[in-house]
């Protein structure tokens, strides 16, 4: 499971004019599958066969962050609570997880992309987009480059990845996910409408189930059917997010791959399954969003001064709420604090359920050497020596990596 160029998981934003993109590009889409729980079984090959399910707690505390395929076939997945996973799972296998670990194979797994192209966008620690179009003279164009990547990771790193090949990122990204897991899956601009006319409506970036069901209740329930009815219509029925949609069911997507230094902004979005009304369940999630977005800023020596939340209602309605530093930060705490008072006092929500959240910083400066401070406030240093411990379980990536699937 992105807003632009922050490199969300689920959700990027798109152009709402949409342009359709020049014939000769060459994107791959490559996403490990159930990362977390591969690794794990990597590692410990008894867990092979067993549903494995990381984070949260055998005692139902927490959050899952990721649940390999046989614990997906129980009902389990990624930002569902702990409590609800032991119920649809109880023999599964809790891990807490090994940030240090993942992070070891995530930067094995991104020195094999950069080995073929400089443009690499990570969407997480387990997925990246790879605009190949200037590599093809050497590897041999984009099919091949994806079958080779896809076997080095698997021979090299021992893992297993889904590839996706196409000329947008869009259609990269729908073709990695067709056939996971050990998916390759090619789509080419003129098959494109074909390919997705037939799909269930839900298959389109933004469209979660209990969008669908909405859209179902209209008569929507392929892409077809969305094309079927008139823009005007599906603007009255959907607002302006309508031509988003009608532009993924055409196929078309302009937007480039953002290398991570090309970034304005930081920051990481999920989409539930089901809308969430608990208010502790929807803090945790932000909570372990915001964690996430912190480490980032620290890995790329970056400190921000405005922090972002934005928010989406059943209806499609999405708002964001802002608030900017008078100094910027990187400190875990500090944008925790922020993004809970966005959500519990600035948001309005007035008790109605979410179907996606996110946090996005901005406004950064870059982070030198830090001069000693003679009145330092004690507890900032205690907070600044706690992130310094957390970070170094996570080593500098190298790319712009956000770990997003840890809610997949």
């Amino acid at each position: 499971m992105a807003w632009e160029p922050e490199l969300a998981r689920e959700n990027d934003t798109m152009t709402t004019n949409p342009v359709e993109a020049a014939p000769r590009r060459a994107i791959l889409h490559v996403d490990m599958d159930a990362f977390y729980a591969s690794v794990e079984e990597l590692d410990n090959p008894d867990l092979k066969g067993k549903p494995v399910i990381v984070g949260g707690t055998p005692e139902g505390r927490g959050v899952v962050s990721a649940a390999n395929y046989a614990a997906r076939a129980y009902g389990v997945h990624s930002a569902m609570s702990a409590a609800r996973a032991v119920k649809l799972c109880p023999d599964g296998v809790f891990l807490r997880g090994n940030m240090a670990r993942y992070a070891e194979i995530s930067q094995q797994v991104f020195a094999i992309f950069r080995d073929f192209t400089p443009l690499v966008e990570p969407l997480s620690i387990d997925e990246a987009f790879l605009d190949v179009t200037g590599c093809r003279r050497l590897f041999g164009g984009a099919e091949t480059m994806g079958r080779l990547i896809k076997q080095r990771i698997q021979d090299e790193v021992g893992l297993v990845a889904s590839v996706g090949v196409a000329p947008n990122k869009f259609l990269a990204k729908l073709a990695s996910d067709l056939e996971k897991p050990n998916g390759f899956v090619v789509i080419r601009q003129d098959e494109a409408r074909a390919r997705l006319a037939v799909l269930p409506v839900d298959k389109l970036w933004g469209v979660g189930k209990v969008s669908a069901r909405e859209l179902n209740d209209f008569g929507i329930r392929t892409v077809q059917d969305l094309l079927a009815v008139p823009e005007g219509r599906l603007v009255d029925l959907l607002g302006d997010h309508a031509r988003h949609l009608r532009a993924l069911a055409q196929g078309l997507d302009d937007r480039p791959v953002i290398p991570a230094h090309d970034a304005k902004s930081i920051g990481n979005e999920t989409t539930f399954a089901e809308d969430i009304h608990d208010p502790d369940h929807l803090q945790g999630i932000l909570d372990h969003l915001t964690a996430k977005v912190a480490r980032r800023l620290r890995a790329h020596g970056f400190k921000a001064r405005t922090i972002t939340l934005k928010a989406r209602y059943s209806d499609f309605s999405t708002f964001t709420r802002s608030h900017t530093l008078e100094a910027p930060t990187d400190a875990s705490v500090a944008i925790r604090n922020v993004a809970r008072d966005l959500l519990n006092r600035r948001l309005g929500r007035r008790g109605r359920a979410l179907r996606l959240i996110g946090i996005s910083t901005s406004q950064f400066t870059h982070t030198g050497p830090v001069q000693g401070d003679l009145f330092a406030d004690p507890v900032r240093e205690k907070d600044a020596k706690l992130d310094q411990i957390m970070d170094q379980v996570h080593t500098r990536f190298g790319a712009k990596l956000n770990r997003a699937s840890e809610l997949e």
